[in-house]
């Protein structure tokens, strides 16, 4: 089955929390804080493979949750880090923040490697706030959440030549005879419904990938058909093949069907209109393709190649082959997004680090850094509410609720955690 969309969610593990422990051993006078730290929690990692061509495993399984970190332990012993989830994906993959529409990557290597969830930083122990004020802290962090977010995946198919044109012109016959691909190929009316790739080998070793764009109609660029659900394989093609019926055996008009499949790549995107076109006049064949043919060759005045052919019989398929690989070496590649593959570090804006509504006697307060240290406070330890509390006065979030006017008694929440004001 292929699939080129899918939906998943993906979290990764939290970090372990930081320990609270002393050194009590017999001849070691004075041992001070002993408190390991978490391990930090295992990441969601995506891999490129360039031996899947469909994203069906995305379809049964939705969620995807890192390891989480250990917590640390006495004698200063660091928890173990979580281990990455590491999951296989198609080369031509692009990964989008679903809630925000932020392109996260665009998976165009076999191997690359990118981070779509970072797991979480493990907790510092006790032994990391020892001070020379404060030679015997009781304070200790919890981990760090790791990042979640629900993602959207798009696959664009990677091939140096697309085949484009109306339902029934013979685009999978070609395919199917010039590589090794095996589309579905019947003496009646249908459309192919999945793209299809084939390897065609020329000479000498040389060879190149092409693509079945599975057939389009006027209203495409608008979702009309199959629409957009396979019009983006387009994007990814140096090359495009115009296949038309030369013949007019569908009662269409060649000349027509050209004009509109191109507006309709046009429409859906300006670059694609500017990318070269070669037209391929199939069934040549059938009576009257002739006719049609030098109606065309009178149209198109010299401005694109055209290339007489019959699939059914192979006539004129090999002059069209070596054409390709003749001029495929003097075109640019698509221009592929540039995204780093490295962990994606979201920073607090200064101008706004957070933000205060107020619903009848409460008040919310709202960011995400204020938001990671109540996670990572816990608040059943004296030491840990007074270090969260000189983060409010830090922050400037004790000033701005006051210019809020907030009173003795009212109540501020803060990542889901209810305080009172006092």
């Amino acid at each position: 089955m292929f699939y080129d969309q899918a939906k998943i969610y993906v979290k990764g593990g939290d970090g372990g929390a930081g320990a609270v422990a002393f050194r009590r051993e017999k001849y070691v006078p004075e041992g001070g804080p002993s408190g390991g730290d978490g391990g930090r929690g295992g990441s969601i990692v995506f891999v490129g493979d360039e031996g899947l061509r469909t994203l069906v495993d995305f379809r049964y399984k939705r969620h995807y949750k890192g390891d989480r970190g250990d917590h640390g332990q006495a004698k200063n012993m660091s928890g173990r880090s979580g281990t990455d989830t590491v999951l296989r994906i198609p080369v031509g993959t692009v990964v989008f923040d679903d809630g925000t529409g932020e392109t996260i990557a665009d998976i165009i290597e076999h191997g690359q490697r990118v981070v779509v969830a970072a797991g979480g930083r493990g907790g510092r122990g006790n032994a990391r706030f020892m001070s020379n004020t404060n030679k015997a802290p009781t304070l200790a962090e919890n981990g760090e959440p790791g990042v979640e977010h629900w993602l959207r995946l798009e696959l664009k198919l990677l091939a140096d030549v697309g085949l484009v044109g109306f339902p029934n012109v013979g685009k999978s016959t070609i395919i199917s005879k010039v590589s090794a691909a095996k589309p579905k190929i019947a003496d009646y009316h249908f459309t192919t419904l999945v793209p299809n790739l084939g390897v065609v080998d020329v000479e000498d070793g040389e060879s190149f990938v092409m693509a079945d764009i599975p057939g389009l109609i006027e209203g495409a660029h608008t979702g009309a058909g199959l629409g957009h659900e396979f019009l983006r394989h387009t994007e990814r093609t140096r090359l495009i093949l115009h296949v038309l019926d030369i013949s007019g055996s569908e009662e269409r008009d060649p000349l027509e069907d050209l004009k509109i499949i191109q507006d309709e790549l046009r429409l859906y995107s300006p670059v694609l209109a500017e990318r070269p076109v070669v037209i391929v006049a199939n069934k040549m064949d059938i009576p009257g393709a002739e006719e049609h043919l030098q109606r065309l060759k009178e149209a198109v005045e010299g401005s694109h190649e055209i290339f007489a052919v019959s699939a059914a019989t192979g006539a004129g398929l090999q002059d069209l082959v070596y054409h390709i690989a003749k001029i495929l070496p003097d075109i640019s590649a698509p221009q592929i997004i540039s995204l780093p593959t490295e962990h994606r570090v979201t920073k607090a804006d200064p101008d706004k680090r957070f933000e205060i509504r107020k619903e009848e006697d409460l008040f919310i307060v709202e960011g995400p850094e204020i938001e990671k240290h109540v996670k990572m406070t816990f608040f059943d330890r004296e030491a840990s509410v007074y270090r969260f509390q000189n983060i409010l006065k830090m922050m400037g979030i004790d000033d701005a609720l006051r210019a809020e006017g907030i009173k003795e008694g009212d109540q501020v929440d803060i990542g889901g955690v209810k305080f009172d004001w006092v």
